[in-house]
């Protein structure tokens, strides 16, 4: 029985197959309309969401399934103390896959170690959002025809920035894309995101904190928020807020066959002048999203139905319970039964990296 934790979670191949069952699913939605009868859906959000839990629960009624769950932590037994791993258990008993939304990092990961059925990373933290890449892959390949020697641009917040993080995955696996990152110094992407998938794939890349002297040479901009829930400094976030926004007149840099990209919501930083402009692409990223979740609802249903045993960890190479993860937003600051599991960065200096969340320690 597989979940979909990362999107490194699936091959080129699995995302492509992905590709093509969504392409089907938007010419003959009749086809699929009761694939799902019987079965039910579980939309466990503990942290506030539109796009992604409704598109889950209209892709589910699409293939003709049903939805339970809750949209926040408050009306869950997580406000009484209850842990994920618990919660995964008890949810198991209720429906047959889990979509999962949670502000600490790690935690579908661990919902999909004692669950048994599926568990869907729907964003945890700032550090993976699998579905929403799925979502822009379609709408890319729908515009663009592929993916190979696109060059793409990231704008805004590259730090915190899940969404980002994870396109950059996914479009690390195929050939000559280049990547642009573009954001104020407080928001560039993390190191690890540059040394383990863009360098280590031989992705060209640069950085810059001109969005405009960019513009010209991308076939597509991802732009995002700077998101406000990040912040345990709201000062930074007041200041760091504005950085970029795009205009009319910036789009005027842009080539005409540039498609410009949002995972949403926005605030500012697209005016909305930019809707009409027909390389906006961001409200069919959202209908592609439902499209690409009901594909993979039916992808993973489909594993399970063959194996119902959960994947194992492979301990191999791992650190177990000899370092502390000190990343306040780690699922193992508030779950303190959890084994602290880290793979090697480089042995030799003895450092790390936390398997839940991403962040790197050193063995003293």
């Amino acid at each position: 029985m597989r979940s979909l934790i990362s999107i490194l979670d699936f091959s080129v191949l699995e995302l492509d197959g992905l590709l093509k069952t969504a392409k089907d699913i938007i010419a003959n939605p009749a086809k699929y309309a009761e694939k799902c009868k019987g079965k039910k859906l579980a939309t466990l959000f503990f942290e506030p969401s539109t796009r992604t839990r409704l598109s889950f629960e209209a892709a589910m009624y699409e293939l003709g399934g049903n939805v339970i769950g809750f949209s926040s932590a408050g009306s869950s037994s997580a406000s009484k103390g209850e842990s994920v791993a618990d919660t995964a258990k008890v949810i198991s008993c209720y429906a047959d896959i889990i979509a999962m939304r949670h502000p600490l990092e790690g935690a579908p990961y661990v919902a999909s170690r004692n669950a048994s059925i599926p568990v869907i990373n729907a964003g945890d933290g700032g550090h993976n959002h699998p579905t929403q890449t799925l979502a822009d892959l379609l709408t890319i390949y729908r515009e663009k025809g592929g993916f190979d020697g696109l060059t793409v641009g990231f704008c805004g917040d590259l730090k915190y920035g899940r969404t980002v993080h994870s396109l950059i995955e996914a479009l690390s696996r195929y050939k000559n894309v280049k990547i642009v990152l573009i954001s104020p110094d407080e928001l560039k992407l993390p190191s690890y995101i540059k040394r383990d998938v863009i360098e280590k794939h031989g992705m060209a890349f640069e950085e810059t904190k001109d969005l405009e002297s960019a513009m010209a040479k991308l076939d597509v901009l991802y732009m995002t928020r700077v998101q406000r829930e990040r912040f345990a400094d709201l000062d930074q976030y007041e200041r760091l807020k504005d950085s970029y926004i795009l205009t009319a007149e910036k789009m005027k840099k842009a080539a005409e066959n540039m498609i410009v990209l949002h995972p949403l919501p926005r605030v500012n930083e697209i005016s909305v002048k930019i809707d009409e402009d027909k390389r906006a692409k961001y409200f069919e990223q959202v209908a592609n999203g439902k499209y690409m979740r009901m594909a993979l609802i039916l992808k993973l249903l489909e594993e399970a139905e063959k194996s119902k045993a959960r994947e194992a960890v492979d301990l191999k190479g791992r650190l177990l319970n000899k370092l502390v993860c000190k990343n306040p937003r780690c699922i193992t600051t508030t779950e303190q039964e959890l084994d602290q599991i880290f793979r090697p960065v480089d042995e030799a200096a003895g450092v790390y990296r936390c398997i839940y969340c991403e962040r790197k320690e050193t063995l003293n």
